[in-house]
């Protein structure tokens, strides 16, 4: 029987229990199903031993369609798990890239999602300029006169922090604004931090979509994400906020562009936001799957498919590995 660690987010592991909202919880719940042994943790519970590394972990079960962890925590080496998922959300701080610095020491035996390298290196705004015939047009800057010379350019942008998500710290700018100078200064810290400024793309007003990613292939099923009234982005999920959504002829090619990119850079599973075939961002440190929305929209097991998939993958690489030996 195999162990699993999957590392989740602080307030996740506060109010435990099974939220039909949250992707880690529904991926706990399907490798229990397929009686895996499951282990959660939090990124500050990991700990080294010279070059050995632990984590305090609980072991998980389910109990009346419910997910129980017990009450106590195990020390136990990384190393003797199968599989890592490395979930916990951003803000991706000291204390998010010291946990990555931890299981960059965990055995190569152990496959971890995703790399820690990758989540080190692979900033999730940034990573778009990796495929730049599908990004938004774009610069990277903490400077005020850069910032206004493309503002003044395009019209309308976005400026994002880099390490936030769920649209944290996120603002539309339009070049008549009253407030420029103050939203500028605001979102780079005082023209210390940079700032991801995107052109503004006038169909966020049907939403984004999220592309899901799993192991080479992207899956059909997705949802838009629409925003709320008072807001010109997605930032409550809800039902009403979470639409059925079909990808377009162009948006399936993506996944060819980003296959072999995505592999080599060790990203498993992410999350690709998409607006009128541009790439506004590609989710690595722990995608949202919207699995209880895509189960409602399309009548599937979403996380079943999803489980499907990795452990085809994983199988896979065992194949090609032994034809090599």
């Amino acid at each position: 029987m195999k162990n699993i660690l999957i590392v989740i987010d602080d307030i996740e592991f506060k109010y435990f229990e099974f939220n039909k909202l949250v992707t880690n919880f529904w991926l706990v719940y399907e490798f229990l199903n397929r009686t895996y042994n499951v282990y959660i943790t939090t990124k500050n519970k990991l700990y080294q031993k010279g070059n050995v590394p632990f984590g305090f972990c609980y072991k998980t079960r389910i109990e009346k369609n419910d997910i129980i962890k017990d009450d106590s925590a195990y020390p136990i080496c990384l190393n003797d798990f199968s599989y890592i998922f490395f979930r916990p959300d951003p803000p991706v701080d000291i204390d998010y890239i010291n946990a990555t610095y931890i299981l960059s020491y965990v055995d190569k035996n152990t496959l971890i999602v995703n790399s820690p390298r990758a989540l080190r290196e692979k900033n999730e705004k940034l990573y778009v300029n990796e495929f730049l015939n599908l990004a938004p047009c774009n610069i990277v800057s903490a400077q005020e006169r850069v910032i206004k010379e493309f503002l003044f350019e395009k019209k309308e942008i976005i400026l994002k922090p880099t390490n936030r998500c769920f649209g944290s710290g996120v603002f539309y700018l339009n070049y008549k604004d009253k407030n420029i100078n103050s939203i500028i200064q605001t979102v780079t810290n005082n023209y210390k931090t940079q700032v991801m400024v995107q052109e503004y793309l006038p169909k966020i007003k049907e939403g984004d979509k999220r592309l899901i990613y799993i192991c080479g292939k992207i899956f059909d099923y997705c949802v838009s994400k629409v925003a709320t009234n008072n807001d010109f982005k997605f930032n409550e999920h809800n039902e009403n906020t979470l639409k059925f959504a079909q990808l377009t002829k162009e948006e399936k090619q993506i996944e060819a562009v980003v296959k072999d990119k995505f592999e080599k850079d060790g990203i498993c599973f992410a999350g690709l936001d998409v607006i009128d075939g541009k790439i506004i961002e590609i989710n690595i440190t722990s995608p949202c799957f919207f699995i209880n929305e895509i189960n409602h929209i399309f009548n599937i097991n979403f996380e079943k498919l999803i489980v499907d998939r990795f452990e085809n993958y994983v199988n896979s690489i065992k194949s090609s590995l032994v034809g090599t030996l």
